[in-house]
C-alpha cells in the first residue's frame, strides 16, 4: 500500500514557477514508476511526466517538455515536478501517481494516486 500527498501547488503569473512535490508512505517507494498528471475542468486526465524507480528513465509530455522537470529522491519518498515558464494552459490539478515496476504514459497503468493539487496561471 502506498499513500501520496502532494503540495506546492498555487496561483503564479504565466513565465513563472513552481515546484510540486509528493510524500509517500510505505516501504517499497523505490519499486515503484512515478508519474505526475494534471487534469483541467471539463477535460480528461493528461500524462505530464513520469520516472523509473532509479531516475534513469524519465518521460515528458510534448506540451511541457523543456519547462518541466521530475526527479525523485528515494530516501525522502518523494517525487518533485520543477515547473518553470508556465503557460495558463498549465492551469490544471496536478496528481502524483505511483505504479509498481515500469513506467507508463497512461493513467489506467498506475495504482495509486494522490488527492491533487490546484496550479494556476494567471495570463
Amino acid at each position: 500500500q502506498v499513500q501520496l500527498v502532494e503540495s506546492g501547488g498555487g496561483l503564479v503569473q504565466a513565465g513563472g514557477s513552481l515546484r510540486l512535490s509528493c510524500a509517500a508512505s510505505g516501504r517499497t517507494f523505490s519499486s515503484y514508476a512515478m508519474g505526475w498528471f494534471r487534469q483541467a475542468p471539463g477535460k480528461e486526465r493528461d500524462f505530464v511526466a513520469t520516472i523509473n524507480y532509479g531516475g534513469g528513465t524519465i518521460y515528458y509530455a510534448d506540451s511541457v517538455k523543456g519547462r518541466f522537470t521530475i526527479s525523485r529522491d528515494n530516501a525522502k519518498k518523494t517525487v518533485y515536478l520543477q515547473m518553470n515558464s508556465l503557460k495558463p494552459e498549465d492551469t490544471a490539478i496536478y496528481y502524483c501517481a505511483a505504479k509498481y515496476g515500469t513506467t507508463s504514459t497512461a493513467p489506467r497503468g498506475y495504482d495509486y494516486w494522490g488527492q491533487g493539487t490546484q496550479v494556476t496561471v494567471s495570463s
